[in-house]
């Protein structure tokens, strides 16, 4: 997967810091508050993008300037990898 040089995928620990919550919100605003697991993709310390779960659903979006990267792809992978991990 190669995603621009400043940009980084990481998975937060639950519950989000209100800093991150704010922002996965803005992204994602029909998401709701409890969330099962997060990634987020970090460009110069702004997320620009995130992909949420959540009992019953899930939502991701990227912001327009950042999308076609490999962004996308780079979180659906990130958020399916550790559901892995925790069913192990």
């Amino acid at each position: 997967m190669n995603l621009p040089a400043r940009v980084r995928v990481t998975r937060p620990p639950l519950p989000l810091a209100p800093a991150l919550a704010q922002a996965a919100a803005r992204l994602c605003p029909a998401a709701p508050r409890e969330l099962q697991a997060a990634v987020l993709a970090i460009a110069g310390g702004s997320v620009v993008g995130a992909h949420l779960r959540w009992e019953g659903g899930e939502v991701q979006n990227v912001e327009t300037g950042w999308r076609g990267r490999g962004i996308e792809e780079a979180l659906g992978e990130a958020l399916t990898a550790g559901g892995r991990e925790a069913q192990d």
